[in-house]
């Protein structure tokens, strides 16, 4: 699924790389030994990923704001990169209801401002824009919506993505069309979890804060169906999709979808109780039936062109993905050195797709740790 020897030496500049995503995907390049030069705003948590597993010595890390254009330009071009991937971003739905200005500075012309870099940079080959599965018009359909589907999105922040979609094609179509202009693509995925998530309003992040204090869970919309996947594998897939963009016929420049497979898109009753057993102890939840913003009750994708298009497919199941999670905050809550924990977990995966990798930066390539637990869904490699 990814080659190895193609990252090595790599250089990606990535926005974003001190988010919940952005430091998995940072750790996961620096597993590959790729050069990764990072922009984004200062971590607000202490008990954020790229704090606890100390993502900044795997990186080029420059504190810096996608909305202010020169700082973008300057970052990217002393970077110099083969590769962009965009993570920067407001991405919750609630708050993007408190702050409506702010989620679509950051998501639309964080999006532009990126994209202008873009064309100032001659060394940058292709770039990863990375919205949501929310950016659909979400008419409540129980099939999964495909990348020609209507855009749309009735909150702030799901709107906004939409919006970041249509700046991504308007500018592929007006400056990034030549034989020898970088090849720009979208990648729609949601509703990662996993290890170093701490923010508000997340399904996870809200279980395992309740179940380290002691307190109930409480659960606004029990019966809502989502695509469940652990944070790694949309990762993967937008390395994937980097290097077919690079190397690969043309045609890819487009948007792509990555979600789990069918298994794991179940109700938040199902995940919650699962949670529940894994924690242990005192863990329960119950229903919040307080009035709530509007939040879509079902919502899955169609990746079948990913799977026939770039030989790409989801690596974790549900299960293991949930016992990951609740391995890395359990790790957290206990005072263990987390970027051992995270660094095994990337293993791991990495090892599911046949790469073996240390757990450890400083060990040579020797194998990957307690790679043998993980529960691969179809053929990953190819």
């Amino acid at each position: 699924m990814i080659d190895p020897q193609f990252w090595v030496g790599r250089r990606v500049f990535m926005t974003g790389h001190t988010g919940f995503k952005g430091a998995w995907a940072s750790l996961l390049l620096s597993s590959l030994r790729a050069n990764v030069y990072g922009l984004a705003l200062a971590p607000g948590d202490d008990r954020s990923l790229f704090a606890t597993a100390r993502v900044e010595e795997d990186v080029d890390h420059r504190i810096g704001d996608v909305r202010e254009l020169t700082t973008v330009v300057d970052a990217m071009t002393q970077a110099r990169p083969d590769i962009v991937i965009h993570m920067a971003a407001q991405s919750l739905v609630r708050l993007s209801y408190a702050e409506p200005l702010a989620t679509y500075a950051v998501n639309v012309m964080g999006t532009v401002n990126l994209l202008e870099a873009v064309r100032r940079v001659p060394s940058v080959k292709a770039v990863v824009v990375v919205t949501s599965d929310k950016c659909y018009d979400n008419v409540g359909w129980v099939w999964g919506y495909r990348e020609t589907d209507d855009l749309g999105g009735h909150d702030p922040y799901s709107n906004s993505k939409a919006c970041a979609e249509l700046v991504t094609d308007a500018y592929r179509r007006s400056f990034f069309y030549g034989a020898d202009a970088p090849r720009i693509a979208s990648a729609r995925a949601g509703n990662v979890i996993g290890g170093g998530d701490w923010a508000r309003d997340r399904l996870v992040p809200d279980a395992m804060r309740a179940f380290l204090a002691g307190e109930d869970l409480r659960i606004r919309n029990p019966g809502s169906v989502r695509p469940w996947q652990h944070v790694l594998d949309p990762v993967v897939a937008y390395l994937v999709l980097a290097e077919r963009l690079v190397q690969g016929p043309s045609g890819l420049s487009d948007a792509w979808n990555f979600g789990p497979s069918g298994p794991s898109e179940v109700p938040v009753e199902r995940v919650v109780d699962r949670l529940v057993r894994l924690w242990g102890g005192s863990a329960r939840w119950q229903h919040d039936g307080g009035d709530h913003p509007h939040e879509a009750d079902y919502l899955k994708l169609d990746c079948s062109k990913a799977v026939s298009r770039l030989n790409w497919r989801p690596i974790l199941d549900l299960e293991r993905t949930l016992e990951l999670t609740v391995e890395w905050y359990r790790a957290f809550g206990s005072g263990a050195d987390i970027r051992p924990v995270t660094l095994s977990q990337i293993a791991e995966v990495l090892n599911a797709i046949g790469i073996s990798v240390p757990a450890k930066r400083d060990q040579g390539w020797a194998g990957a740790h307690g790679c043998d637990r993980a529960r691969v869904i179809g053929p990953a490699t190819g």
